[in-house]
């Protein structure tokens, strides 16, 4: 398997540090509103490359964190705690507001079939692990106590900007939007690792430590949680390409410092979910959420099947008319499969022939949108009704998008509405609106052969099948 490694630019082979073994961390959302679906676009690459893992046969051990402190509005360590912003736009306790949006997370995650880490640890379980990490930084030099609060020295580092090719002054203070200076900082790269000092006379999550009462910069929370359940060397870091600077910059910086050696080996960037007008945010009011597009009429796998037809590493544009193209597309594919028949004996080698196919779409970076055109080459194969659906269930394991349970309730839907209809009491009117229905079914997978096979049937019998924007009507010979 090749994947693209964000720290050293380049496709590499994937190779975990134990075999058979893979240690995987993700970056959690910060609970202080619900995601939207940008947010979500990365949780659906990185649920992919998990179920790609343990389809390949890998013992997968994932964690993510929930962020229900120290993550502030701006990434210089300045602006507003985002959980205290939420607390006070819906007047509740900070605890109030990470515990509803958490459960809100884990339901848009359960009906985008993201699914959930072994272990999600939240910040606020893990402080005495932060203090002890942040007093063995401060033990080796590579940390300094400045107006109160506890710093990350990067000046000790022989190179901080891993991710990029920055100059120093491509980041001075102005030069991003939202960085402000802070007279404390020794370098104007240094970062926060613990606050006992803050313009918020109102944070209502503070903690006793060694420095005076405060509370966890957003950063360190990540290195301790992989580090607490994964151990020294992490394989896999996943995260949205905006988390790559300065947040997982500083995740290495502080890790390697700690352990004196390197942390992680690859590192899995999601680029963004635009809209016409760019980035979507929430701080810009394009706040699309899962609930919003099943209001609007998109289940949530035209969502997730919209994701996958793009790379992960390309940015994808959002729009309401792209969604309802992927949702029409969507809605075709699941009538083709519903159209499988589940009879007859699985072919074993155009089933490894088609797996072969899939698997070396997977193997090269994660191209996903391959991998969906290997379910379409699976429905034109030529092969039995068997056969296809076995593959379909087996690339299902990894791309999750519902393919045979929404076949089923497509049936069961039609058969219901089949079941109301009048039946006629004449035997060959009744064959003949039921072949008229089977037809139906045919054209909307697309297997026209059928369809034709069916009119030439009816014809042979003395039928003549008339379609119209209405539907088809029939005349039997010598009938009016």
């Amino acid at each position: 398997m090749q994947l693209y490694n964000s720290l050293s630019r380049t496709k590499e082979e994937f190779i975990p540090n134990e075999a058979g073994k893979v240690s995987m961390y993700t970056c959690g959302p910060t609970v202080y509103h619900f995601a939207h679906i940008g947010n979500l676009r990365t949780y659906i690459m990185e649920d992919i490359l998990d179920r790609y893992l343990r389809y390949l046969g890998y013992d997968v051990t994932r964690v993510m964190n929930i962020t229900d402190v120290g993550h502030l509005t701006s990434d210089a360590d300045t602006g507003e705690d985002k959980m205290l912003k939420g607390a006070k736009r819906e007047k509740k306790t900070v605890m109030e507001i990470a515990q509803f949006y958490t459960e809100k997370f884990f339901e848009d995650c359960n009906a985008l079939n993201i699914r959930r880490p072994e272990v999600v640890e939240p910040a606020t379980s893990c402080i005495d692990e932060f203090i002890k990490v942040i007093e063995s930084l401060l033990e080796k030099g590579y940390a300094y106590e400045a107006g109160g609060n506890i710093y990350f020295d990067t000046s000790k580092l022989k190179q901080y900007y891993v991710f990029h090719n920055f100059e120093e002054e491509d980041l001075e203070v102005g030069v991003r939007e939202g960085v402000e200076a802070d007279g404390n900082k020794r370098n104007k790269a240094d970062f926060v690792l613990w606050f006992t000092k803050s313009k918020f006379d109102d944070q209502e999550l503070k903690w006793n430590s060694p420095w005076g009462i405060g509370y966890p910069g957003w950063h360190i929370e990540c290195s301790c949680i992989s580090m607490k359940h994964l151990g020294e060397r992490l394989d896999i870091h996943c995260g949205g390409i905006d988390n790559a600077f300065p947040h997982h910059t500083n995740e290495i910086a502080q890790s390697e410092a700690l352990l004196g050696h390197k942390w992680c080996n690859y590192w899995f960037h999601v680029l963004h979910l635009n809209t016409n007008s760019g980035k979507m945010s929430k701080s810009k009011g394009e706040f699309l959420t899962v609930s919003l597009l099943t209001e609007k009429g998109f289940d949530p796998m035209v969502y997730r099947f919209f994701c996958l037809q793009s790379h992960y590493r390309k940015s994808l544009v959002f729009s309401w008319e792209n969604m309802e193209n992927a949702k029409v597309a969507y809605n075709k594919l699941i009538a083709r499969i519903a159209s499988l028949k589940e009879e007859g004996e699985i072919d074993p080698t155009v089933f490894e022939e088609q797996k072969a196919g899939f698997v070396k779409s997977l193997d090269n970076d994660l191209n996903t949108s391959l991998a969906v055109t290997a379910i379409y080459d699976v429905l034109k194969a030529k092969t039995n009704d068997a056969t296809k659906r076995a593959l379909l269930a087996d690339f299902d394991r990894v791309l999750c998008l519902g393919l045979l349970e929404h076949a089923a309730k497509l049936n069961e839907e039609k058969n219901v509405e089949a079941a109301k209809a009048p039946v006629s009491d004449d035997p060959f009117v009744a064959e003949i609106e039921k072949l008229i229905e089977e037809r139906k079914q045919a054209k909307a997978a697309k297997n026209y052969a059928e369809a034709d096979r069916i009119r030439a049937y009816l014809l042979e019998k003395g039928v003549t099948l008339i379609d119209s924007k209405e539907g088809t009507t029939f005349r039997i010979e010598g009938k009016e």
